[in-house]
C-alpha cells in the first residue's frame, strides 16, 4: 500500500485502499471493502467487507460503515454516525429468518451519500437514504428519506430547514437566488432542487 499510514494498533486487510490514506488506532477495515485516495479513518472505527469510501472523505472517531454503505468523493462523517443497511433486520440464525438472509439482495438497501456532503454527530441514517451532494445534516438528526442536495435536515424525523453552500455556510434565498456570503457562489433554487450558478 503506497503512502498509507496503518497505526500499529489497527487492522487493514483490505488490498483496495488509496494512496495518502492514514487509519488510526483500534479501527478495523474488512477485505472486500474499498476507500479512495486520502482518506482519514478515525480512531475506533469498523468498516465492512461491501462498503465504499471515496476519495478525500473524513470519517471521525467511533463510526461503523457496514455493507451497501457508499461515500462519494469529500463527504465528512463526523463522530458516532449510525448507519444501518437493513429495514426489517432480523438475527440470520433464527429459523424463521434465514431463508430471506440467504440471498442479500432479500434484505440490503444500499445508501449513498453525495459527494462533499456532511454528517453531524450521532445521526441517524435509514437503510436505502440519498444524501445530496453537499447537503449538511444536523448532530443527532434521523434520516427517514432521501435529502436533496444542498439541504440542511435536522430533527427526528429529520425535515429541511435550510439550505448550504458548498463551503457549508448558510444560504439565504431572495426569490428564486442566493448568493454565499462567505465565497460569493451563486445558486438557484426551484421548489427542493438547488443548482449552483457558477463553477467556483
Amino acid at each position: 500500500m503506497k503512502d498509507v499510514f496503518v497505526h500499529p494498533q489497527a487492522l487493514v486487510e483490505t488490498a483496495d485502499i488509496g494512496e495518502g490514506c492514514r487509519v488510526w488506532a483500534w479501527s478495523h477495515i474488512m477485505a472486500g471493502a474499498r476507500v479512495g485516495r486520502h482518506c482519514n479513518i478515525g480512531e475506533h472505527c469498523f468498516i465492512e467487507a461491501g462498503a465504499r469510501i471515496g476519495d478525500g472523505s473524513t470519517i471521525k472517531n467511533g463510526n461503523m460503515i457496514w455493507e451497501g454503505v457508499e461515500l462519494g468523493e469529500g463527504v465528512f462523517v463526523g463522530p458516532h454516525v449510525f448507519f444501518t443497511n437493513d429495514l426489517y433486520p432480523r438475527s440470520p440464525r433464527l429459523p424463521e429468518a434465514r431463508e430471506r438472509y440467504r440471498d442479500k439482495h432479500n434484505w440490503l438497501l444500499p445508501t449513498r451519500i453525495g459527494r462533499g456532503a456532511s454528517l453531524g454527530a450521532g445521526a441517524i441514517i435509514l437503510a436505502g437514504i440519498t444524501i445530496g451532494e453537499y447537503a449538511l445534516v444536523a448532530a443527532g438528526a434521523c434520516l427517514t428519506r432521501d435529502v436533496p442536495n444542498y439541504a440542511l435536515v435536522m430533527g427526528a424525523p429529520a425535515r429541511i430547514r435550510g439550505w448550504v453552500c458548498r463551503c457549508g455556510q448558510p444560504l439565504r434565498f431572495y426569490g428564486s437566488r442566493a448568493t454565499c456570503k462567505a465565497c460569493g457562489r451563486c445558486y438557484q433554487r426551484r421548489g427542493h432542487a438547488v443548482r449552483a450558478l457558477d463553477s467556483k
